[in-house]
Formats: C-alpha cells, structure tokens, sequence
C-alpha cells in the first residue's frame, strides 16, 4: 500500500471538492485500521517539490512496471492521502514504515508554488510576485514554512526508514533515481522494467497522463489555461522567474533561516542550496 502525507494541491481539493473528499474520506478510515499491518507503507512528503512525480513512480514500483497502476485511478484514489480532515491517526508502526523525503532548491519550490497559486482558483491569489515572495520567506503559505520543513526531515529520528532525494537527482539521472528508490523499498525488479518505468515517468510523458497532469478536475478549480498543473519539470526556473534583487534577498533569507546547517549533501555530489 502506498500512502502521502497532504500536498499542497491535494489538500485545497479535499477542502474544495466535496465528491473527491468524500471519497478520500472513506478510503482513510480504511487505510487507518489497516497501515499498521502492512509492511510496504511508503510516505512522500510536501507540495511542489516533486511530489506528483513520485506517486507516478512509486506505484509503478510496487505493481512491478504495471502501467494500469498509473493509467486507471487518478493519483488521489491510488496513493490515499493520510491526513484528509484529519479522519487519519498517524499511529503508525514506524519499524514497518518506509518514507521517501523529496527536498528540492527553494527557489524552484517557490517560483512552482507562484505559478500554482495562479492557477489554483480555491486558493487566495497570490498578489505581485514580490508579495507572495515574502509569504513563502515567512512561511505565510500552506503548510508554512519550506525552511522549517527540511530542518525537520535533516534531524528526523531512525533515518534507516527515510530515503532522502532530491528533485534535481531524478532529473539528472531518472533511471538510476528509479533503481535506488526500489532498492529502498525493496521490490526487486530487473533492469528492463527499471528502464521502462524511468521512460514512462520523464516528465514530457508524465504530463500526458490525464490520471496524473489534473486535467479532470474542472477548470473552476484549476483553471491550466492560465498555467498547467505539470509546468516545465526542470531545475533552475527561479532564473527566469525571480529579479536579481529578489534573489539576492532570498540568498539572504537562506543564509540566515539555514545557518546551523551547512548544506544538504545528497547522492550523485548534488547539492541542495541557495
């Protein structure tokens, strides 16, 4: 079973959409009873940051590259949101649970998290960017603050339960952040099903999978004309979204709110920084 800790996306619809949380409401009253007997829990965490991409990747993992996994449940019924109206203990059996820690560089979080909130109709428009700049700073946004948020993954106890990638890693090199992450859930699988899961979840494919790119959820909601749920999928968007004023005080900000952690070194020599 696969379950996410709430998106920023994900929660807003469970918050707006009452057929979908209905549903959701459901299926955690079951996942509630049953998460603690089962051992191939998987948690990801946090909007913006690769989380969509990660429930493409996952189920293909666990159902062994089966593309129905992916091609006929949207990703709300097949990875169960936990937390949806809080109707979900987390009274979980931690020897039992694998979480996947999906960290990205912040100015990427928070220039995907502008354009999201631009096109998110249930969400408070983001005003002028450099506006919604000092929100995300101040961790005035959903689920707060991006800074609080990885310093609290970085200093999480038994770190044997928690795989920690980056968003940056999957897009330098997908095929091998595919093998690592099955290796980490341990679902063995052999090279030929890793490389087509990899090619079935590149980004430009992703994002033609109408179970995953939202394009079912009525423009009302998320209006994708102003723009697509699955943007861009690259790293370094900040460059071309933030004013060089802008980024220097975000350099600024990082430097202060990140002070007692050096850097966030993670595999393939990346590293997560301003």
């Amino acid at each position: 079973m696969v379950a996410i800790f709430k998106t920023e996306v994900q929660a807003a619809l469970t918050e707006n959409l009452s057929n979908i949380k209905t549903e959701l409401w459901a299926v955690n009253l079951k996942l509630s009873d049953s998460i603690r007997n089962i051992q191939s829990d998987v948690c990801a965490l946090k909007g913006t940051v690769g989380t969509t991409w990660m429930q493409e990747i996952v189920p293909l993992i666990m159902s062994g590259g089966d593309p129905a996994s992916v091609e006929t449940l949207p990703n709300w019924r097949r990875v169960p949101w936990m937390e949806v109206d809080n109707t979900c203990k987390l009274n979980l059996n931690k020897d039992r649970l694998h979480v996947i820690n999906v960290m990205r560089n912040p100015k990427d979080v928070f220039t995907s998290s502008f354009h999201f909130y631009g096109m998110a109709s249930f969400l408070v428009n983001p005003g002028p960017q450099s506006e919604f700049l000092h929100k995300f700073l101040d961790g005035k946004v959903m689920f707060g603050s991006w800074f609080d948020h990885v310093k609290s993954w970085l200093n999480a106890e038994d770190k044997d339960r928690i795989m920690y990638i980056s968003y940056e890693e999957m897009i330098m090199d997908l095929k091998d952040s595919v093998a690592r992450i099955a290796q980490f859930l341990e679902k063995p699988l052999d090279t030929e099903v890793m490389e087509k899961i990899a090619d079935r979840c590149l980004f430009k494919n992703m994002k033609q999978n109408k179970m995953s790119n939202y394009s079912t959820i009525p423009r009302e909601f998320m209006d994708q004309t102003k723009s697509e749920f699955l943007r861009k999928g690259i790293a370094g968007d900040w460059k071309n979204q933030l004013t060089v004023a802008e980024a220097e005080y975000f350099d600024a900000v990082y430097k202060d709110k990140m002070k007692d952690v050096k850097y966030i070194a993670l595999n393939r020599g990346v590293k997560l920084s301003h």
